[in-house]
This record gives structure tokens, C-alpha cells and sequence, in this order.
């Protein structure tokens, strides 16, 4: 498989360290979709990472389907979305929450530096929508003691969090302090503090 996109996305980063924590194999291919969005294009019109091209030549073209394609090539004990029930739909909806977090946050850098002025009231609400969504997520993280957020095995959740978090906090300066999140500040130092997330990683590199 190959896995093409740079890992300061968090989205990007998200199926690197599930590719690596479910053993699968894959080349890595950190193009840009500034500088390198031909070669991006040729296997994704859409001009977007993560894209994932598998060994048959199929391409898939967003995280969701990516991490779910994923999950079907392990045993369903080691997938890393439950894969049914109650425990299934909490986990995408903390998955989800990340990646709003995340669009969030992307849709706020590219207001503030690619528009020659920016939108005070789109600002706000992207700054709104962001601090919503880190208060909902300390409110559930900070209610369950496991280790991981749904017990003792990293799930895509976990690190949907901690990928999401690292891109704001290093996209955005002013929202790297998230000391008023307890819960969520710890989980995320703790899975940061990982070698699959050490290893899984990029600082944020602004677009050209």
C-alpha cells in the first residue's frame, strides 16, 4: 500500500499510525497538496490526503473509508473501532468530533493567512465551533478512567484526539495552551509520549 500525504495532517497521521499499530506494511509518500498537487491529483481528483493506493491499484480517497478498510484486514479483535454496538457508535462520534476539531481548525488557518483579511465573524465561529468541541471532549474523557478513552487497547479515537489536538496546537499558537482541559491534556501527552506517535510524525509546516 502506499500512503500518500504529509503527517502535520492530522488526518494523514491518523491512518500512518493505524497502518503501523495493525502491522500492515506501506510506503509513504509525504506530498504536499500545495506544492505537489499534480502528483496528488493523478490518483485523487479531488487533490486531498490522506489518499490511500492499495496493492490492486484501487484508491481510496478519504480517512473514514481508509481507517475502515483498515479495520477489515485485521481480526475483529484488534480493529480499532469496535465493530458493532453501543461501544461502535461512541467511538464514531468521538472519532468525528476530532475531525470536526480538526476541519475546524484548518478552515481557520487558511482564513487567517490565505485571505488577505479575514473574517472576523467566520473567525469567531471557527473559534467557537473549536473550543465547543474541546469542552465536549474533556466533559467524556474526563468521565472515564481506562488508560485508553474506551478502556485498556488504543483505539481510532485515541488517536483521532491526540492527532487533531497536535495540529491546533501547532497551527495555532494561540490555542496551544489547553490546560483548561485536564482529561483531554493528559490523554493527548500520553499518547504523544508513544514511539508509534513519535515515529508517526511532522511538525507543522505552513503552505508555501
Amino acid at each position: 500500500m502506499i500512503l500518500i500525504g504529509q503527517y502535520d495532517s492530522s488526518f494523514v497521521r491518523r491512518v500512518g499510525i493505524a497502518l503501523r499499530l495493525c502491522d500492515l506494511p506501506f510506503e509513504h509518500r509525504p506530498w504536499s497538496v500545495f506544492g505537489d498537487a499534480d502528483k496528488i491529483a493523478a490518483y485523487n481528483p479531488l487533490t486531498r490526503v490522506p489518499t490511500l493506493v492499495l496493492d490492486d491499484g484501487e484508491v481510496l480517497v478519504d480517512s473514514v473509508t481508509i481507517l475502515d478498510h483498515l479495520d477489515s484486514l485485521i481480526p475483529a479483535d484488534r480493529a480499532l473501532h469496535p465493530r458493532s454496538g453501543t461501544e461502535r457508535r461512541q467511538s464514531l462520534k468521538i472519532s468525528a468530533l476530532a475531525s470536526g476539531l480538526a476541519d475546524k481548525t484548518v478552515s481557520l488557518f487558511y482564513e487567517r493567512h490565505l485571505h488577505e483579511t479575514a473574517s472576523p465573524q467566520w473567525e469567531t465561529r471557527c473559534l467557537q465551533q473549536i473550543r465547543g468541541t474541546l469542552a465536549a471532549l474533556e466533559s467524556d474523557r474526563s468521565a472515564r478512567p481506562a488508560p485508553f478513552w474506551f478502556g485498556d487497547r488504543i483505539g481510532h479515537a485515541d488517536i483521532a484526539v491526540a492527532a487533531s489536538v497536535r495540529h491546533m496546537r501547532e497551527s495555532h499558537p494561540d490555542l496551544a495552551n489547553i490546560q483548561a482541559f485536564p482529561s483531554l491534556s493528559s490523554h493527548c501527552a500520553r499518547l504523544e509520549a508513544l514511539p508509534v506517535f513519535q515515529e508517526i510524525s511532522q511538525p507543522f509546516l505552513a503552505p508555501a
